[in-house]
């Protein structure tokens, strides 16, 4: 064993530890609505590009878990519907990256929307907020700014 391996067995311990996900409900911040599903995505859409921003990606994921569902021998109807948007603020972007350059770990931002098969008729969006602190608070209130807009809070 050479010192790095050694080294680097000797910390996996702790670097497992360290890299352990929060839960979910820890770290996400979601608003739910009874508007129709179409509505809230597109007034998602909206609120991201009325901002100025550009959505780099309009994800489907509730078609690509119905589209996958046989080949992963999926019995489970999870989403009536599902989407995400990501798009990434220059100017906002900026200043928290100067802030802290890790900070780039957090672009692009992610707003999601879905209704639940379970739970028709609730829709729900939301973001993963960003850790406290470090300019990251300036994006937490752009994506919760967002997210009261797409639910009609605004």
């Amino acid at each position: 064993m050479n010192t790095f391996t050694a080294a680097v067995s000797g910390f996996a311990g702790i670097t497992m530890l360290a890299l352990t996900p929060a839960l979910a409900a820890d770290d996400t911040v979601t608003k739910t609505t009874t508007e129709p599903f179409a509505d809230v995505a597109q007034a998602a859409s909206d609120a991201i590009v009325n901002r100025g921003y550009t959505i780099d990606y309009h994800g489907f994921i509730g078609d690509m878990l119905k589209r996958t569902a046989a080949d992963v021998g999926a019995t489970k109807e999870l989403y009536k519907d599902a989407q995400f948007f990501t798009f990434c603020s220059a100017v906002v972007s900026r200043r928290v990256m100067e802030a802290d350059a890790v900070n780039i770990a957090y672009c692009p931002y992610v707003v999601f929307v879905y209704e639940r098969a379970d739970q028709p008729g609730t829709v729900t969006a939301g973001f993963r907020k960003l850790p406290a602190g470090n300019g990251r608070d300036e994006v937490n209130t752009l994506l919760t700014e967002i997210v009261e807009e797409a639910t009609g809070g605004l």
